[in-house]
């Protein structure tokens, strides 16, 4: 008989055990990657869906909560900017693009911004990368819509399909007349007229339409309270109440080949002095979050470092509880001619082969924990991050797995080896 059939069948023999000492093996493995890939990923994500802007202007409380909230639409912004006060500020700096943003509506619960078309001219959503169409075209007129790749994936929307938006982040419907809790803006169709790639950020997941139409559908809202019988209402209806928006990204001029102008903090510092603005610079935001949050994932780490660790005591405490057991069996292996030096690898080596399997099935727990991971970022903050754990983050936590359970296995292991044969070869009568 082998060393490998006698640990299977001890393994098998004690299957619940083995079960449950894999499965506790497994979650602290999981647990262990699900973080080390939330880290890594999420503050690659971060990074990449501010684009290629240098600030972004709004009225919100405090500059994180507008990057939160315009850039990766965690929540609608709260507090508008007049149309005038966005034409002074293109007028007052160098900019390379000031393009205006207004969000505040959804459909199915994906965000809408309305912008302007230099939104898809000048922004660039990756640095040095553009906008790229899968289907159709941009928009060019007023209630036109161009879906995120995201947003058409959960919605199954296509170039020609019609939609009402909804105002708020409640659910709409595409066909006027049936129910829903939230006001859905049903005298203004919208027609879908192209679909856009992937870009990895949070905007794959918005619909884009122009500042026109978002302004009119609104309008047309106060027209109507003001008087029941008002006709359809056109940009000729629209007051400077009603031409509203919430963020501006903005980017200055720079020379060739430089990515942030000389400039820049004489303009931050300038702007920063604009009681009714809060200015954000999206990477320094960026940046502060990821300490924040940095030292929040080193906590998590250590924490899970401790659960893998118990794992392995649990480990140890089933093998060692097994071996009042399996006297007789080493008892018996030893009069067969199995040395002291043999019985105690046998141990080790069954240690270790719980730890393989747990940290197998650690490795497919953690991937499914990151994929679960990353649509619950995705769904609520438009954070789009890699789901599949760094090989470079598999190995070391794999290694550290089977060596810890190795390690686990050694005051078993020391039982075995001093088993009395004598002893535990009497008569069981």
């Amino acid at each position: 008989m082998s060393d490998w059939t006698i640990i299977l069948r001890s393994l098998f023999t004690r299957r619940f055990s083995t079960v449950t000492t894999v499965l506790t093996v497994a979650i602290a493995v999981a647990l262990m990657l699900v973080l080390l890939t939330m880290r890594e990923s999420g503050r690659r994500a971060f990074e990449r869906g501010s684009g290629d802007m240098h600030l972004l202007i709004t009225a919100e409380a405090s500059p994180l909560a507008s990057v939160l909230n315009g850039i990766f639409y965690a929540s609608a912004p709260r507090r508008p900017l007049t149309w005038e006060k966005y034409e002074q500020l293109s007028r007052a700096f160098p900019w390379a693009y000031a393009v205006p943003t207004q969000q505040g509506d959804s459909y199915l619960g994906q965000p809408v911004l309305a912008t302007s078309p230099e939104f898809f001219s000048r922004f660039r959503p990756n640095i040095g990368e553009a906008w790229e169409l899968a289907q159709g075209r941009f928009f060019e007129n007023s209630f036109e819509v161009v879906v995120g790749a995201r947003a058409a994936t959960l919605t199954g929307l296509n170039v020609g399909d019609t939609i009402f938006l909804t105002h708020g982040t409640g659910s709409s419907r595409a066909r006027a007349g049936e129910a829903s809790e939230a006001h859905v803006h049903y005298d203004f169709p919208y027609k879908v007229v192209g679909i856009l790639r992937p870009t990895g950020g949070a905007h794959d997941r918005a619909l884009m339409t122009n500042l026109d139409s978002t302004w009119i559908i609104h309008a047309h809202d106060r027209r109507k309270k003001e008087n029941p019988a008002a006709g359809p209402t056109t940009t000729a209806d629209l007051l400077p109440a009603d031409k509203l928006i919430t963020g501006i990204y903005a980017r200055l001029v720079t020379r060739e080949g430089s990515s942030a102008p000389a400039m820049l903090p004489q303009v931050f510092d300038a702007l920063r002095r604009d009681p009714t603005i809060t200015v954000a610079s999206p990477s320094d935001e960026i940046r502060k979050l990821d300490i924040i949050v940095g030292n929040i994932n080193t906590l998590f780490v250590a924490v899970a470092g401790v659960v893998m660790l118990s794992s392995a005591v649990a480990i140890m405490l089933a093998l060692y509880n097994s071996m009042e057991q399996r006297r007789r069996q080493i008892a018996v292996l030893r009069v067969l001619g199995a040395s002291r030096g043999r019985i105690f690898g046998l141990v080790v080596t069954e240690s270790a082969v719980i730890g393989i399997l747990g940290a197998a099935a650690g490795v497919a727990l953690g991937i499914a924990g990151s994929m679960i991971a990353s649509i619950t970022l995705q769904a609520r903050i438009g954070l789009v991050v890699d789901a599949m754990p760094d090989p470079r983050s598999i190995i070391p936590v794999v290694v550290a797995t089977v060596l810890l359970a190795c390690l686990a296995g050694i005051a078993p292991a020391l039982l075995a080896y001093r088993t009395s044969v004598a002893a535990n070869l009497r008569p069981l009568g």
